[in-house]
């Protein structure tokens, strides 16, 4: 018997709903802390804004587009950039990075109104299948490497292999993957949050998990917000990024439409979908938190488990927003240890990598073309080269310089389609 699909809208009771919301909360929860935590603020900001943004994002979609925001690696390289610039943390520099972050914001809104206007044609002009389908899957291949460091498997010069930490990230893999095959009934729902609990509990056997957060948190705290400053230069740096979220952003709501089985695209429509996610940064930028995106991890989640209730979705931003104002609960959470956050992702990642390959599979994409064959190759290569192109004070590699490429080509051989010019139509 098929696993049950717990659809869009459908509600779930509070005792079911509560752990399906936490195996949501805890996929988003190690890469969307990680961002603050790389720029020295403290992740209760982000946690309040994530959880707000979704919020914002499931009721400007008409509760038709399930989607998680989570903080945005795009932005990791410019802001670094501008933190050196300005003289780091202590020096106030990411007030201007969170300037950045608000003009992001509204550029993401004034493209959703665009297109609103125009429509999306242009989205199978841009990004056709044979495109599309491999920068999907560079997304997860693209975050691999995170997943690999996180579970321990990539030692370096001056941090050796650590078998307990090794130990505890595949135990708690091989719990996700054997539970997704395996698990029945309410069971089979929540492999990964199963895999995350079992993966903390070895990890307490072992004696890698870090408990003095948890002694000398408050019981209630209030999140640090600050405020945007706005400089011109700094501004110029973070924003070529708002191109590679808008790409990640189409191939998300595709993928996200092919796994639940609607056009996303069309209903509730792109414009709707990047709108929320503009007016998300923005009042993320305004408030002291990082930028935000539809998360890879989450809909890695929802076609594993076939759970894609936005009530499920809501609820894992609310426990988001309780976390921020809950300092123990938090440094609880964060107390969970990379291992165990490495483990789940390499299932995760790997499930958005083959969302691209099940992209390509269901439009059937005709390789005997070349202009097929061509696109699916560039993009392919592009994104595990390791080229980067600098771009600025920052640089372009992996899914991001590839999505660009791929458009860039994919129009190219629109043009030469539409002046008869390629060799598919013959002598």
């Amino acid at each position: 018997m098929s696993r049950p699909i717990i659809q869009v809208n459908e509600k779930v009771g509070f005792l079911k709903g509560l752990p399906l919301s936490f195996q949501h909360l805890f996929a988003m929860f190690g890469a969307s802390i990680l961002v603050p935590m790389l720029f020295g603020i403290n992740p209760a900001i982000v946690l309040l804004m994530n959880g707000v943004g979704t919020l914002l994002y499931l009721v400007i979609c008409k509760g038709k587009s399930p989607a998680f925001l989570g903080s945005s690696f795009a932005f990791l390289a410019p802001t670094f950039a501008v933190l050196a610039a300005m003289g780091g943390i202590a020096g106030g520099a990411f007030n201007y990075a969170l300037g950045g972050f608000v003009i992001v914001g509204c550029t993401f809104m004034a493209v959703a109104i665009l297109i609103n206007f125009v429509g999306i044609k242009w989205i199978d002009v841009v990004l056709p299948p044979a495109t599309m389908g491999p920068v999907v899957a560079l997304i997860g291949l693209d975050l691999a490497g995170t997943a690999a460091n996180m579970a321990g498997l990539l030692p370096t010069a001056d941090k050796a292999m650590d078998p307990k930490v090794v130990a505890v990230s595949m135990i708690t893999l091989a719990v996700a993957i054997f539970g997704n095959v395996l698990f029945r009934k309410f069971f089979a729902v929540i492999p990964i949050l199963i895999a995350i609990v079992v993966g903390y509990l070895c990890a307490l056997a072992f004696g890698i998990v870090d408990f003095s957060k948890v002694a000398t948190a408050p019981i209630f705290a209030l999140p640090n917000f600050a405020f945007p400053k706005f400089q011109l230069d700094m501004i110029l740096i973070i924003l070529p990024a708002a191109v590679v979220v808008i790409s990640e952003h189409v191939g998300h709501l595709i993928v996200t439409g092919k796994i639940i089985g609607k056009d996303l695209v069309k209903d509730p429509g792109l414009h709707r979908s990047l709108l929320a996610d503009g007016i998300s940064t923005t009042l993320s930028g305004f408030m002291g938190s990082v930028p935000t995106t539809t998360y890879g991890e989450n809909i890695g989640v929802m076609a594993i488990t076939r759970v894609y209730s936005v009530w499920v979705i809501g609820g894992a931003a609310v426990i988001s927003i309780i976390l921020a104002f809950s300092g123990t609960l938090s440094a609880i959470i964060m107390s969970i240890p990379g291992a165990v956050m490495g483990g789940v992702s390499f299932l995760l990642y790997g499930v958005i990598a083959a969302s691209g390959i099940r992209l390509i599979v269901e439009q059937k994409v005709d390789y005997s073309k070349a202009k097929n064959l061509c696109l699916t190759a560039v993009v392919f290569t592009v994104g595990v080269s390791g080229i980067k192109v600098p771009v600025g004070l920052a640089s372009l590699s992996g899914m991001c310089l590839a999505a660009i490429v791929g458009v860039v080509l994919s129009l190219i051989f629109w043009l030469l389609e539409k002046f008869k010019l390629t060799n598919d139509f013959g002598e």
